[in-house]
């Protein structure tokens, strides 16, 4: 959306946040590990890695679409994240 039509402004990116949820030995994981962390590095928004086999609620919720990544606690992408996409919902 414009930013002139934007009825809210951006929120800044300390008060954004990235969530990966994943798990370890996940060759699509580590691919949007190096993503998310590349992206959060140029936008300054903080990001969290959550392990599923460590969190029975979200080992049930997201198994089978691992990696999922989530914007402010929504879903933004799973299995494959792309870079211009992810950097376009921090920025605008």
């Amino acid at each position: 959306m414009s930013p002139l039509f934007r009825r809210t402004p951006a929120k800044p990116p300390q008060d954004r946040l990235v969530t990966l949820i994943g798990k370890p030995d996940c060759h699509l994981c580590d691919d949007a590990q190096t993503v998310v962390e590349r992206v959060c590095a140029e936008t300054g928004v903080p990001w969290v890695w959550k392990d599923i086999t460590q969190d029975p609620q979200l080992h049930d919720q997201y198994w089978e679409q691992i990696p999922v990544v989530l914007v402010d606690g929504d879903q933004h992408t799973f299995w494959r994240v792309n870079e211009d996409r992810l950097r376009k919902a921090l920025t605008e």
